[in-house]
């Protein structure tokens, strides 16, 4: 595969994400999915400000890790690329990114309820979601993530997980693919609402860290990757792909 269709499959992918991440409910209007730029990682792809159930290839646009477009496409970019470009610049490993408000994961931002895997599924959101509060550091915000200090400060408290709550507004997610990432959000908000489903019967009885670690590297396989990513691209609208 030459160079341009290497970017041009990374592409189509990101447009399918964006539109897997609003038909599962865990991007509504707001919120965004991005990837690394398969050829070169001071580079990432990222849709124009525009709602993930509409993004189509010619959406897509092309930043350096200071956030500044690539070439002249006049049009509105996202306010919280900081988000995506400080998660690249702390963590080479990370290939894609998403952030978003799903509304089940919210509640866990601002308790003290612990947002850790309660079913087997749930086990690739990681053993430890650390909650990034802008207060203490920047004070009174918009609570949007517009500066490389406020991304810097979040991909801190990220650390080398793959999930970061932010205080009263949302989360952060990021994996080695777009495919994992996809995952890690999907499974992310479905645990959220399983825990919320179950306080009021009773406390949750959480994942250990053994079966945590046992179970993502086995939903990590690439063909449970495959086998969900078929799922999500049909459910979306893209089967047969």
């Amino acid at each position: 595969m030459d160079e341009q269709a290497v970017i041009d499959a990374a592409i189509t992918e990101l447009v399918i994400a964006n539109r897997i991440m609003a038909r599962e409910d865990v991007i509504d209007d707001f919120g965004h999915v991005s990837i690394r730029h398969p050829l070169n990682p001071d580079r990432y792809f990222l849709s124009r400000s525009r709602s993930p159930a509409n993004v189509t290839r010619a959406d897509i646009q092309e930043f350096d890790m200071d956030d500044r477009i690539q070439g002249d496409d006049p049009r509105g970019s996202y306010r919280e690329r900081p988000i995506h470009s400080e998660v690249y610049r702390a963590r080479p490993d990370v290939m894609a990114v998403t952030h978003h408000h799903a509304r089940s994961v919210v509640p866990f931002t601002i308790s003290d309820v612990p947002l850790r895997p309660i079913f087997h599924m749930g086990s690739v959101i990681g053993r430890h979601i650390p909650i990034w509060d802008s207060q203490p550091e920047f004070g009174d915000t918009n609570m949007l993530i517009e500066t490389k200090e406020q991304g810097a400060s979040l991909a801190r408290t990220l650390g080398d997980g793959r999930v970061a709550l932010m205080r009263a507004h949302g989360a952060i997610c990021a994996a080695q693919s777009l495919k994992h990432v996809c995952m890690v959000s999907i499974y992310l908000k479905e645990n959220a609402d399983l825990i919320l489903r179950t306080l009021p019967l009773t406390q949750p009885t959480y994942l250990s860290d053994g079966e945590i670690e046992m179970t993502t590297q086995t939903l990590f396989h690439p063909s449970c990757v495959a086998r969900a990513w078929d799922y999500w691209i049909a459910r979306a609208g893209f089967s047969g792909l």
